[in-house]
């Protein structure tokens, strides 16, 4: 077995289970804080998150920009490219809402701009989830 699939799917698990917490539990729980803490509270959730989330979607990209140009024995590069495809899909969500709600709600606390940031994660839920399929699907063909 390939250690660039086992890398890319622990990595990429850790992200479906980061993720489906934090649109389940953590985004929807934003309206708990209170307004006189939230804005501490956002900034340290900010701050913190990243400690977390930044090595495996490191070692998520990586391994899947190895997958697609050095595919290992049995995978089809297509289904690297559906991968980073899907990655990107969830890079450009974080990118263009998640962090500008973020950014927003650093300032002040917005009930609209939480229950958007809860809409709009689902496109990164889903696509993290799918993400762990494909993961699975490569340990299967890679064996």
């Amino acid at each position: 077995m390939s250690v660039i699939v086992l890398a890319h799917a622990a990595a990429t698990w850790m992200m479906v289970g980061v993720i489906w917490f934090v649109q389940i539990i953590h985004y929807p729980l934003f309206t708990r804080v209170g307004p006189d803490q939230f804005v501490d509270y956002e900034t340290a959730n900010t701050r913190l998150t990243a400690y977390v989330v930044g090595p495996p979607m490191a070692i998520e990209g990586l391994t899947s920009l190895l997958l697609l140009f050095a595919p290992p024995a049995g995978i089809d590069r297509l289904w690297s490219l559906v991968g980073l495809g899907l990655l990107g899909l969830a890079l450009l969500s974080t990118i263009a809402v998640q962090v500008p709600a973020h950014n927003e709600l650093s300032q002040r606390f917005d009930e609209r701009t939480v229950d958007r940031l809860v809409t709009t994660n689902w496109v990164r839920t889903v696509a993290w989830s799918a993400r762990g399929m494909l993961a699975l699907l490569m340990i299967q063909l890679a064996a």
